[in-house]
């Protein structure tokens, strides 16, 4: 299980990416929501899509669910 997050400040494509509290992006991110502990990107990214439609996954953390 891992800690997730959402980004709440959009990327210059509109999307919200989601971060586990271990991506090497995570301490750069000014202002995030925690998701909750899932044991896969998926349903992280499911819930971040409750607050912002346009959630996506990172590339880095995230590569799973990254175009999602």
């Amino acid at each position: 299980m891992k800690n997730y997050y959402v980004n709440n400040t959009a990327q210059l494509n509109g999307d919200h990416e989601v971060h586990t509290d271990d991506c090497q992006y995570f301490k750069s991110i000014v202002s995030k929501n925690y998701l909750g502990q899932f044991s896969s990107c998926e349903p992280a990214v499911d819930e971040a899509k409750k607050t912002y439609s346009t959630s996506n996954g990172c590339r880095t953390c995230c590569n799973d669910c990254h175009t999602r």
